[in-house]
């Protein structure tokens, strides 16, 4: 797999669009201060547009690279932030982390994270990492970002916690030290997972071949009683030709009973230039996300499909921790029966944990297939900051962002079977 495209400073494509978003007005237009009075009533933030400057003297935070350049002979590790976010970012009030919080943390559930390593010693993540081998060293420092949106407290900015703050992370090495996939180092990290009785094992990488020990390896996991959350697809390649990409399947995200996720933007949309991909199962946050990194204790912009499984593996935590009772394949309906409908299925990491389903995997109130309306979880409070943030952003920047505004609902307010678990449903009521 060839390095991620980089321009003349040597940022990468996914960090470029991580910066777009965030440090030109969009993603900065979706968060809120993290000191924000708490409002009442059901959402106690109400999101409001901000400048878009987020570091001090109008800085902005640096991106967090996905790879290091495979060309160059010696190895400079991702240097220190030396920026802190002041602000929430969207993709945490679009899960509803903040409410989920209140149900769940993940405590109790072990994480594998296959990725470029983790920093045991991070900000935000100390006492709760286990790294295996050389897993420790995380030059790259893509997979100690990670750790953060699964398992990361936030430290200082508990607005920034990852969606399962009490959760336990097990760092292992599934790539070279310059962040590049290896298929031996998958498999060996997916077996050591299962070894050490992982509850979810998120693999962050996607490979372009089947591999039979990898299946293998998979399977066992399965068996095993983990759930196996995986990138549906590779960063884009640095220098393709114009040619048009077939969609194709890759792995281990194509295995029977791996839950595939690929990242969205704001809008719902894989963002431009994205790998077609087949069998996504499930689209989360993959741009204009905040966290941090191994060196330092300053923040970073990230995204893409590592991004956005991260996500979903720190869902698949809270879920396995409010829900232990579920074997692993019930969690994974679970995620997907309660993702919010739409051309890719979007993650919900509230409702996943707080909607009650019934023994066909469908929540409670619909026959197998289907989904009657029980109570609606209004949302509009979030999507209409959405969307003043998108037409906000849209007016001042329309030339550059206006494919976000395609396929964007202004309202999400959801009548499909949610209701929140220990509530009477009107048959019993």
């Amino acid at each position: 797999m060839r390095p991620p495209e980089r321009g003349t400073t040597g940022e990468s494509r996914t960090a470029r669009t991580a910066r777009l978003l965030y440090g030109t007005g969009l993603a900065a237009a979706l968060v809120v201060p993290l000191a924000a009075p708490a409002q009442a009533g059901p959402h106690p933030r109400t999101p409001i547009a901000l400048p878009a400057a987020d570091g001090p003297k109008g800085q902005e935070l640096p991106g967090m690279p996905t790879a290091l350049d495979a060309r160059a002979e010696a190895v400079a590790c991702t240097p220190a932030s030396k920026e802190q976010a002041k602000k929430q970012d969207w993709s945490r009030q679009r899960l509803d982390l903040d409410r989920l919080h209140r149900h769940t943390t993940g405590a109790g559930v072990t994480v594998a994270l296959i990725s470029t390593g983790v920093n045991p010693g991070a900000e935000g993540l100390e006492g709760r990492v286990t790294a295996q081998g050389q897993a420790a060293d995380d030059c790259v420092g893509q997979g100690t970002f990670l750790a953060g949106v699964i398992a990361g407290t936030g430290g200082p900015t508990p607005r920034l916690a990852g969606v399962a703050p009490g959760a336990k992370v097990l760092a292992l090495r599934g790539t070279d030290r310059r962040g590049q996939p290896d298929p031996a180092l998958v498999t060996a990290a997916v077996r050591a997972a299962t070894t050490a009785k992982a509850d979810v094992i998120a693999v962050a990488v996607a490979l372009p071949r089947k591999n039979t020990a990898l299946t293998r390896a998979v399977e066992e996991a399965r068996k095993a009683g983990a759930v196996v959350v995986a990138a549906a697809a590779p960063e884009p390649p640095s220098r393709g030709s114009a040619d048009e990409i077939p969609p194709r399947t890759y792995w281990p995200a194509g295995e029977p009973g791996v839950l595939a996720v690929a990242d969205m933007l704001p809008a719902g949309a894989r963002p431009d230039g994205a790998l077609p991909t087949e069998g996504i199962d499930l689209a989360a946050p993959g741009a204009g996300v905040v966290s941090g990194g191994p060196r330092g204790k300053g923040h970073y912009l990230g995204g893409g499909v590592a991004v956005a499984t991260a996500y979903a593996a720190g869902a698949a935590a809270a879920v396995r921790a409010t829900h232990p009772e579920e074997p692993a394949d019930a969690v994974t309906r679970r995620l997907t029966a309660t993702a919010y409908p739409a051309d890719l299925p979007q993650l919900d990491a509230y409702a996943a944990v707080t909607t009650v389903l019934g023994d066909a995997g469908a929540p409670v109130g619909g026959a197998e297939g289907t989904a009657e309306p029980v109570a609606v979880r209004d949302t509009s409070d979030t999507d209409r900051a959405t969307g003043r943030a998108i037409l906000f952003v849209l007016l001042g920047s329309a030339g550059v962002l206006s494919l976000l505004w395609a396929g964007f609902a202004l309202t999400r307010a959801r009548a499909r079977g949610w209701r929140p678990a220990g509530a009477t449903t009107p048959d019993q009521g």
